[in-house]
């Protein structure tokens, strides 16, 4: 019996010893080969990781869920007003004025992956928002974006027209009732440009872009503004040349002997900067800066200038389109500068904060005037799958808006 134990204990003793052998290899395993994936990959950083690192110990995003995060999903609810009910619509995305026949593209909602996006209301927004101030500034996309909000306002009240000029581009309001006023200042570029060939194709005439300095045209006007929704995008597609202190740097597509060549996300990179931080040393500014971030565009079989269209009449699904390419980078470029204004405005108690439509925009060419922007006898050939239909999908960066201002408190 003695010697049957023995070998019992001796049996037992080398499969503990197995097992602890087992375990080592494992956990050594789990180290090295991710470690080794990290050490040997050196394909760029994929948008999620890229994002996540932008973001990383970032306020900007909702506190109790990503409202940005989600999919578009079938609604029978009514759109919140017509062409017909909201007399701001500009012509170039009325598109149900001009013949856009299937309506399948106002029949989705935003839905987040892990919460509910409440429908947007107009009294709440407006009780938000009493004895305060807002102001877009940046292209026609963001022009787009508060005629949505005007529109969607129009079931409580319109404002008054208080703008001071004519141009259309600097439009004022004021909703005397509650003591809002609501501002849009022209600035694609964010800071200052100057043309170079006034009188040129817009699309293509060469620009002189002053990174280091904001453009007043919404500098000198902003200081009291307590939200500040800001955005830019396409229009750094076109040639530029780029100064700072006063000296040429370089330039994009200018083609200009002994000028270095750079990107445009050279410049891109360097309008926000500039910006964010001149809202952060303004001496008496105390309000919430939105990043309202790139507005994707959708053309299909050729550019805007090739016949390229955007015909599709609903909402695509997750991976069939994403943000990629130059898309992509403009909108980590946003992203990366938020983060660090962000930063660097806690220790004045200033706040950015992000209002990130590319997602969900990403997954809508359907949403686009196409050919719907204007009457038929115009005979306009390129489409504009930039802008968005009045009202459609664009409609949601309001909701998305809505819901921040109610977080912010």
């Amino acid at each position: 019996m003695g010697g049957v134990g023995g070998t019992d204990i001796a049996t037992s003793t080398q499969t503990t010893a197995q097992k602890i052998l087992l375990l080592i290899l494992s956990l050594s395993l789990l180290i090295i080969i991710p470690l080794y994936l990290l050490n040997t990959s050196n394909s760029p950083q994929p948008y999620s990781i890229r994002r996540a690192n932008a973001l990383n110990n970032s306020t900007s995003t909702a506190k109790r869920c990503d409202i940005f995060r989600g999919k578009w999903v079938p609604s029978q609810i009514t759109p919140y007003y017509t062409n017909s009910t909201c007399s701001v619509i500009y012509n170039l995305q009325n598109c149900l004025k001009f013949g856009r026949v299937d309506k399948e593209f106002l029949k989705w909602r935003w839905k987040p992956d892990q919460c509910y996006l409440p429908m947007f209301d107009a009294v709440q927004f407006l009780e938000l928002v009493r004895g305060k101030s807002m102001a877009f500034v940046g292209d026609s996309v963001g022009r787009n974006h508060m005629q949505s909000l005007i529109c969607l306002l129009a079931r409580v009240v319109y404002p008054l027209d208080i703008s001071y000029t004519k141009d259309p581009r600097y439009k004022q309001w004021l909703y005397k009732d509650y003591n809002f006023t609501l501002a849009s200042f022209w600035s694609p570029h964010l800071v200052k440009d100057m043309n170079t060939y006034p009188t040129g194709p817009t699309y293509d005439r060469m620009v002189n872009l002053y990174l280091d300095v904001a453009n007043e045209a919404w500098a000198d006007k902003i200081e009291l503004f307590n939200y500040i929704i800001i955005s830019a995008g396409q229009w750094f597609f076109g040639p530029a040349v780029y100064y700072e202190n006063h000296n040429v740097v370089g330039c994009y597509r200018c083609h200009i002997n002994n000028v270095t060549n750079l990107d445009m996300f050279y410049g891109y990179r360097k309008a926000f900067r500039t910006t964010f931080q001149f809202l952060s040393n303004l001496k008496n500014f105390k309000g919430v800066t939105f990043l309202r971030t790139f507005s994707p565009a959708h053309f299909e079989n050729g550019e805007w200038n090739t016949g390229g269209s955007c015909s599709r009449t609903r909402p695509v699904g997750i991976g069939e389109m994403k943000l990629e390419g130059e898309s992509l980078e403009f909108y980590l470029t946003q992203v990366e500068e938020l983060k660090k204004a962000e930063k660097a405005g806690e220790k004045k108690g200033l706040k950015f904060r992000l209002l990130d439509i590319s997602e969900a925009m990403v997954l809508r060419p359907d949403g686009h005037p196409n050919h719907n922007g204007h009457s038929a006898e115009e005979n306009v050939s390129v489409a504009d799958c930039v802008h968005w239909c009045l009202p459609g999908p664009v409609d949601t960066w309001n909701e998305f808006l809505l819901h921040m201002l109610k977080m912010e408190g």
